[in-house]
This record gives structure tokens, C-alpha cells and sequence, in this order.
């Protein structure tokens, strides 16, 4: 894609500069390459139910124990066993409360103000790829736990529990158009329709450009099973300054002084080299955090949408939560959202 098509959201010069900037930017790794896997067309449960424990994210010192398990229920829920009586929250962008202050992340809350989840995104971002339709997901607090593995250890929890089909179809949705949001930051999202109505799946380009070692990354690649599985291990990168802001000013904030974050389950960058080693490199060069921000971020918004799967094209630069969110609001606000329609 080498324009914003209809622009949702934020200032058209403003996009049209970073589209520039992101198209003269090198891709590091292209997976596009991959033949397209065929949809598939019913949908999908877990054959049993799974369990696994860590740290907790933002009660470090706090282990926090989460179970997937089947459900008759169409989509991705939430169950707080701790709070009887509270629905579950369906992971959808209407229960999308807030993505954060100082710690960015998704949040879904649903009605009882107690009732909510933070830091959902590097499990709801799983509903992309994996092949599971609905999903229970029972947590013991709103605060699900950290792994050193980023989200390998989830992944390989669902591979566990299996999956069985339900005598219901999968619903599959694109855009009538090409549209972008756009931030304050010279950072776009742009979605798109598939390339190929015949073969339609779901292709990201994503790129990031941080003022630190970590510099430059851009990634393209479709979404499927084993490249999903593949980032999963990408964790959360921070820069060195935010380390010691938590350490310091950080302290004065609830949120921040018990962050479970520590150097094996984040990705430190200075301004010129890591902290700590970073993960998935490609001939030579790191990029944990392009496959971060493109599977465990960016998907986790497009699996909030609750009316099917997303089949398109992606293209993101620079962008996070707040813009991931505030742009799948946009196709609803603007009805850009419509039924996959897979040709011959």
C-alpha cells in the first residue's frame, strides 16, 4: 500500500509525510512470500480446559493464575472468578475502558467498574492466527500474569487444551475501502481489503522507529499459526530512561512501584546498544520489537473487533494502543466494516 486511501482520522498531511517516511524505510524480514492458508469455516472451541500461573504484571510479587476452557459463548471472554457474580467481559472495542497513562495497555472493563482486565492485549492479540473461535478465559484478579516467555507460555497452554469444532460458520469481515487514523506522533494505521479476493487472508506490514538501539524495524508477513507461535516469545520493549524513572519518580505511583517488569521479561534498550539480549533476530539483526508491536499489540486491536475475523491488509508505523483502539472505533463510527465476500 503505498497510499492512506480514506482518511478516519488525524491530519492528511501529516499522514501522507509518514507514509513517505515508512515507504523509503527497508523491510527487514518479508514473509509475504508464504501461500495464502485457506479460511477456515467453522468455528472452533477448546476440547479442554488448561491452567498456567506467573507473576502477576502489575503486582509483581503477587502469583496470578489463568485458565483457558471451553465455552458455548460465541467470541473471546473474561471470567474475574474472584468477583461472583460479575458477567464475563466479552473482548470487544465497546468494553474498551482506557489504554493506559503511564503503563500503556488495553483495558476492558464491563459494567461493575471492578470489573475489568488490564493488560489484555498479549492474550486477546492470540484470537488472530491461532485458529480458536471462542475462548473462556478465567483470571483471579484484573491483573493477569507476566511470563519471561512473553506469550509462548499461553500459546503452548491453548496447544495443550486442543481445539474442537461448532456446528456454527465463521464470520470473516474487510473494509469497503482503504482508511487510516492517524495520530500526534507521525505514527498511521492503515487497513485495508484483501489483495486477492480469491485467496483472501490477513497481511501486516509493520514498522517502528525508536530513538534507541532499537531503531529502525519493518516486518511483513501474513498472519498464520506458525508465525504467530514464532513472536510470541517478542516481549514488551522499554528504554533505559523508563527503567529508571520506575526506579525513581515511578515509585510514587501505585501502577508503576509494583510493575512485575523485570530484565528477562521486558527488552532494554539504550540509547546505543541493549541492556539485555534481544530476541528473534533475521541476518543478523534483532527485531523483537516490530514482531511486539505488529502480533502482541497491533493484532490484539483487531481482535476486538467482535463481528468476525479481520482479512485484509494491514500497514502500521509507529502507532500503539491508543491508535489501534481509536481506529477500529472509527470503521464502526463510519461503518467501514463489511462481510467478506471470497471470490472465485
Amino acid at each position: 500500500m503505498t497510499d492512506p486511501g480514506k482518511i478516519l482520522m488525524g491530519d492528511g498531511e501529516a499522514i501522507q509525510a509518514s507514509y513517505k517516511q515508512m515507504n523509503n524505510q527497508p523491510v527487514d524480514w518479508d514473509l509475504s512470500g508464504r501461500p495464502a492458508q485457506p479460511l477456515r469455516s467453522k468455528q472452533t472451541t477448546l476440547a479442554k480446559s488448561e491452567t498456567i500461573s506467573g507473576p502477576g504484571t502489575f503486582m509483581g510479587k503477587a502469583m496470578r493464575t489463568i485458565t483457558f476452557a471451553p465455552t458455548h459463548l460465541e467470541g473471546w471472554w473474561f471470567d474475574r472468578t474472584d468477583l461472583p457474580g460479575s458477567l464475563p467481559i466479552r473482548a470487544a472495542i465497546s468494553n474498551v475502558w482506557t489504554t493506559g497513562q503511564i503503563v500503556s495497555n488495553i483495558v476492558l472493563r464491563s459494567g461493575n467498574p471492578h470489573n475489568y482486565v488490564r493488560m489484555v492485549e498479549h492474550l486477546v492479540s492470540l484470537r488472530m492466527g491461532l485458529g480458536i473461535d471462542n475462548l473462556l478465559i478465567k483470571v483471579d484478579s484484573g491483573d493477569p500474569p507476566l511470563f519471561e516467555q512473553g506469550s509462548l507460555d499461553v500459546v503452548e497452554a491453548l496447544e495443550k487444551c486442543g481445539t474442537t469444532e461448532i456446528d456454527r460458520p465463521v464470520k470473516y469481515v474487510t473494509v469497503k475501502e482503504p482508511v487510516t487514523a492517524g495520530g500526534s506522533y507521525g505514527d498511521f494505521i492503515t487497513l485495508a481489503p484483501p489483495d486477492d479476493p480469491a485467496n483472501p487472508r490477513l497481511l501486516v506490514d509493520c514498522a517502528v522507529n525508536f530513538p534507541t538501539a532499537i531503531g529502525q524495524q519493518r516486518i511483513v508477513f501474513p498472519v498464520e499459526p506458525e508465525l504467530v507461535k514464532m513472536a510470541s516469545v517478542a516481549r514488551t520493549n522499554t528504554s533505559l530512561g523508563k527503567v529508571v524513572y520506575c526506579a525513581t519518580i515511578g515509585k510514587l505511583f501505585a501502577d508503576i512501584r509494583n510493575l512485575g517488569y523485570n530484565t528477562k521479561n521486558v527488552s532494554i534498550a539504550g540509547k546505543k546498544r541493549y541492556i539485555n539480549e534481544p530476541r528473534l533476530p533475521h541476518e543478523g539483526k534483532a527485531l523483537e520489537a516490530a514482531w511486539h508491536r505488529a502480533v502482541l499489540d497491533m493484532l490484539a486491536a483487531i481482535a476486538l473487533i467482535p463481528d468476525g475475523l479481520f482479512v485484509g491488509k494491514i500497514k502500521s508505523y509507529k502507532a500503539g494502543h491508543r491508535l489501534d483502539c481509536e481506529m477500529i472505533k472509527q470503521l464502526y463510527l463510519n461503518r467501514e466494516l463489511v462481510p467478506l465476500e471470497k471470490k472465485s
